[in-house]
């Protein structure tokens, strides 16, 4: 990046409606909502091992995200700005995002993950003026506002435990705690005067795939998303519930749970950056959590410390799982250790993310993904984008529109969709009879053998289901005769299937010659930020013979 100072980046606004309807959908809503019905009921940070939680009720948070929003005002920010928040599921990242959507300004989520170089960059597409970071993320976020001219000001949030990190030392960008900048400029601040369609999100993609694009969500897209989230077939949240979101804030929304929560009243339970398996456990345990969301490498982490402790979790009914394949060994070892049933689901950052979900009551099927709520809808094509007669029990490649699926990247001129709408999520698919979708793979990631196409996630699928097997992954590897041919690769312990028995379980159910030539044990699996199986990691390490 060149020093001095940075074009001006504007949010395109030509979508934005001239005149304010009545009642505009806008996300700031949930949360007015929530502190007058449901005033009494809980966000709770997790504290970790030896730390406090920190814990308000809504009534509270709106009160002081509201306050937040007049203190952005003193800094000189205002509707159509970006803010980035580089933080962990806590009350006060939720209160940066609802300050903002208040008062029209869009937060971007950033990936504290990633590295510096890559957060500089997508700061510098978004133009984002404030940077809101964890307490123990003060090292990084001195590396990015050295290389971000564009930011005005950084903002350490409020968290347990926060007090034993330094402030980062940012030169001549001011530093503020959040509690500093609420004595000094919070105050009571009027909410309203933004349209429905004006952006109040701005979350990049993983980047597993490709490059990260930016994916800017409307107010009105993530309202209606929130409504279907919570419908009966979907996740069925009331006031009743208390949810442990242990899927990061910044992966797609938080797959919305920071606005399904105050729309319906239930309790919210957020870990910070406490994501091991005790820390989980014990989160359930004292708040008696009854749906618990994220990827399955953080239950296996929870399973793992329950089979080690003998601990149990009564309270607990449900567990969502999505963001990457789920092996089925992994559903039936969560289901019989906790008694639980699991929702398995599909989802994406263009489509902020809800796609489809199995629902509550269903046995859990790591074959199926479920099926869509109202507002999305799904069809297969051939590898030419035509649509195949037959949308029912045979593979093609997924396409998916609606009210919350992207038209455009962000700073993006061309479409993401065709005339019609349709956006090519790269899946191959299927959808049965009863209409459940079946992720079966990914385009780019099928394996070319001697000029014919073998799917990994049908393998993927079939080894999962043996036991002891928590992660797999099926990867080509470069072969002089045949250009490549697939192999295994499996996180692995004692319990885990032998080879034998993995080839078993194989011979059969696939053509022969899919066959791997190699199953590949490791300790560790190499994952992206959100919790996927980094697919192109794997690739740089066992895809040469070499």
């Amino acid at each position: 990046m060149t020093s001095g100072e940075p074009a001006a980046v504007a949010i395109d606004v030509s979508h934005r409606a001239t005149v304010l309807r009545p009642y505009e959908l806008t996300l700031d809503k949930f949360l007015d909502h929530a502190a007058k019905w449901n005033p009494h009921a809980q966000v709770v940070t997790g504290g970790g091992r030896g730390e406090p939680a920190m814990r308000i009720d809504y009534a509270g948070l709106r009160g002081r995200a509201n306050r937040l929003s007049a203190a952005f005002a003193a800094l000189a920010l205002g509707r159509g700005n970006r803010i980035a928040t580089l933080a962990w599921n806590s009350q006060a990242h939720m209160e940066c995002w609802y300050a903002a959507f208040g008062m029209g300004i869009s937060c971007h989520t950033l990936n504290p993950r990633l590295n510096a170089d890559q957060i500089v960059d997508m700061i510098a597409q978004a133009g984002d003026r404030l940077l809101a970071i964890s307490p123990d993320l003060a090292e990084l976020a001195e590396r990015i506002v050295a290389a971000s001219p564009g930011l005005r000001a950084v903002l350490v949030l409020d968290e347990p435990g926060g007090s034993a990190h330094p402030l980062p030392d940012c030169g001549a960008i001011p530093v503020w705690t959040m509690s500093d900048l609420l004595a000094q400029h919070g105050a009571t601040a009027t909410w309203g005067g933004t349209a429905e369609d004006e952006e109040a999100v701005l979350c990049f993609t993983s980047g597993t795939t490709g490059p990260p694009k930016g994916v800017a969500y409307s107010h009105r897209c993530n309202y209606l998303v929130t409504l279907a989230l919570v419908q009966r077939d979907v996740l069925g949240l009331g006031a009743d519930d208390s949810v442990l979101v242990a899927v990061p804030m910044f992966h797609a929304n938080g797959w919305g749970l920071p606005l399904a929560g105050p729309a319906t009243g239930a309790k919210l339970v957020l870990p910070c950056r406490h994501n091991d398996g005790a820390s989980l456990a014990k989160l359930i345990r004292t708040e008696a959590v009854t749906l618990a969301v994220g990827v399955p490498t953080v239950w296996l982490g929870l399973i793992e410390h329950l089979e080690a402790t003998g601990e149990t979790l009564p309270t607990l009914r449900r567990i969502l799982l999505g963001g990457s394949g789920v092996p089925q060994a992994l559903i039936d070892r969560i289901e019989a250790r906790l008694g639980v049933n699991v929702q398995t689901s599909w989802g994406m950052t263009e489509l902020s993310p809800l796609g489809t979900v199995t629902a509550p009551g269903l046995p859990g099927r790591a074959a199926i993904a479920g099926r869509p709520p109202v507002g999305v809808d799904l069809r297969l094509t051939d590898a030419n984008a035509v649509p195949l007669d037959r949308q029912r029990g045979h593979e093609g490649h997924l396409q998916v529109r609606g009210a919350s699926a992207i038209a455009r990247y962000s700073g993006q001129l061309s479409s993401a969709t065709d005339p019609n709408g349709w956006f090519d999520t790269g899946d191959l698919a299927t959808i049965d009879d009863d209409g459940n979708l079946a992720i079966t793979g990914r385009a780019k990631d099928l394996i070319k053998s001697g000029g014919e196409w073998i799917n990994p996630g049908e393998i993927e699928a079939i080894v999962g289901t043996l036991p002891g097997v928590s992660l797999v992954a099926v990867i080509g590897r470069a072969d002089a005769k045949w250009s490549e041919r697939p192999v295994i690769i499996l996180e692995a312990d004692a319990s885990t299937a032998s080879d034998d028995d993995v080839r078993q379980a194989l011979d059969g159910r696939i053509p022969r010659w899919w066959m791997p030539d190699a199953i590949i044990r490791i300790d560790r699996m190499p994952l992206a930020g959100t919790g996927k199986i980094d697919k192109q990691a794997l690739r740089r390490t066992f895809a040469s013979t070499a």
